[in-house]
């Protein structure tokens, strides 16, 4: 059997226990993540109401930033395993005080917020930690032949976490079991994780590193400068920005109309687990058979003209037959390009950046870039939202209120703005090539659009 696998997926002689412990490692992270994300929104709109995960969303927007600032005190300076035993016992701890505030009757508001903080720093921490370990453990030649595997076990971990989800609140009722267990199992997952480590990395030898910490002051200064010097990081990161904020509007108008619809926390997780278990399957679809194929087909430079196009669509679509199928169907239109074709070639235009300053920009665009957008369609949303009915502008917050036109109007003005920004990078895509910022990818650029992505 061992030997089965060993021709199957291409392993070699002592791979195989390593890859099974670090695809198990991220396979527990991504049930868990699913798990707590899920029902952390499910629970938070029943108990504090829909308009509130607006401030919920500036606050983790801020928790990024300050955990992605911070990210080089901690990466850096520890050996690496025993990070990882540190973060999946720390997670552990972290549900079994979350648990322990239900069982004390907190606020259900605040319980519910504090998890979906908890969640983000399980979608954003923990790859962060495992990838840094896995590129130390395994060498290059591994990396390009092993990944793909190991990743496969998160892709699985999501799918196995979407289906406790979605299973959960129907058993936990017959079986008269309170929503809150549900916490219970993310600390054993955790706790087996931390003895997966302990098992599984004991005799890993881990590589010897040494890089130069990157700071808040640097990543900030070097993706500036880009943005300035640059024609086409300029306008591509214009773009990202200003589609940023059609997602945070569009996500939050699918909220509304969906909590309407399904309105209380057992029939929301239900529809929510297949909301996220329809966008997995879809995603993981498109990304195996055609996305390498689009960017070849069209461009690179190209490729970027689908998600602005796309999120126009769902925008106006959720503007002009308000309802629940509008909505759902608007919010993938958006989302499963960003997550897919979009995303895909974001890391393949990040390729032209020199390696020394490639982690800086890179960064600069997935983090800081992402949390400006965030904030911002928060903001406007949220003036429209809570301003509104206060000064007389706007009625009550519903799905059929007429003020949902204002903040999808701005969903749309941004979706214009970042396909004209797009049309401008592709007018400078070849001149930029040949900037100086450039220059050590200079000898490779006239080939990147025919490489085989």
């Amino acid at each position: 059997m061992k030997d089965l696998l060993s021709r199957t997926f291409r392993l070699r002689p002592g791979e195989t226990g390593l890859v099974f412990t670090l695809g198990l490692l991220l396979l527990s992270n991504s049930v868990a993540q699913q798990v707590s994300g899920i029902v952390a929104i499910s629970g938070f709109l029943s108990e504090g109401g829909v308009n509130q995960i607006l401030i919920v969303w500036v606050i983790d927007t801020l928790l990024i930033i300050l955990m992605t600032g911070l990210q080089s005190l901690i990466v850096d300076r520890f050996d690496r395993i025993t990070l990882m035993r540190g973060m999946t016992f720390g997670f552990a701890l972290v549900f079994t005080v979350l648990r322990l505030l239900f069982t004390l009757q907190s606020p259900g508001w605040l319980n519910y917020s504090l998890l979906y903080l908890v969640s983000e720093q399980q979608w954003l921490f923990f790859p962060l930690i495992f990838w840094v370990l896995a590129n130390d453990v395994l060498d290059m030649a591994q990396t390009k032949r092993l990944f793909p595997l190991i990743a496969s076990g998160g892709s699985v971990g999501k799918l196995v976490g979407i289906g406790i989800a979605l299973l959960s609140p129907g058993l936990f009722s017959r079986l008269a079991i309170k929503p809150a267990e549900v916490l219970t199992l993310n600390v054993l997952i955790y706790m087996l994780a931390y003895l997966i480590v302990l098992a599984g990395l004991r005799k890993v030898k881990v590589r010897q590193t040494r890089q130069k910490p990157e700071t808040l002051q640097e990543t900030l200064t070097e993706g500036w400068a880009f943005i300035r010097e640059v024609p086409s990081f300029r306008y591509l990161m214009l773009s990202i920005v200003a589609l940023i904020v059609c997602d945070t509007i569009i996500e939050f108008r699918f909220l509304v109309v969906s909590n309407e619809v399904f309105n209380d926390a057992s029939s929301y997780q239900t529809f929510y687990s297949l909301y996220r278990l329809g966008l997995i399957l879809a995603s993981i679809a498109i990304q195996a058979f055609l996305t390498n194929r689009v960017i070849a087909k069209i461009s690179l430079k190209n490729t970027f003209l689908i998600l602005p196009f796309t999120a126009l669509a769902g925008a106006t679509w959720m503007m002009a037959l308000p309802g629940i199928i509008s909505s759902v169907g608007g919010v993938i239109l958006e989302k499963l390009p960003a997550i897919t074709v979009d995303q895909s070639a974001r890391k393949a235009f990040q390729a032209l950046v020199p390696e020394e300053r490639r982690g800086r920009v890179s960064m600069f665009m997935d983090s800081y870039l992402f949390a400006g957008g965030t904030i911002i369609g928060c903001l406007v949303t949220g003036a429209i939202v809570f301003v509104g009915p206060l000064r007389g502008i706007t009625g009550p917050q519903s799905s059929g209120s007429p003020h949902f036109y204002i903040y999808l109007a701005v969903a749309v003005l941004a979706t214009l703005f970042a396909i004209w920004a797009i049309l401008k990078m592709r007018s400078v895509y070849e001149s930029s090539l040949f900037n100086w910022r450039l220059k050590r990818r200079q000898r490779r650029t006239s080939v990147l659009d025919k490489l085989d992505f």
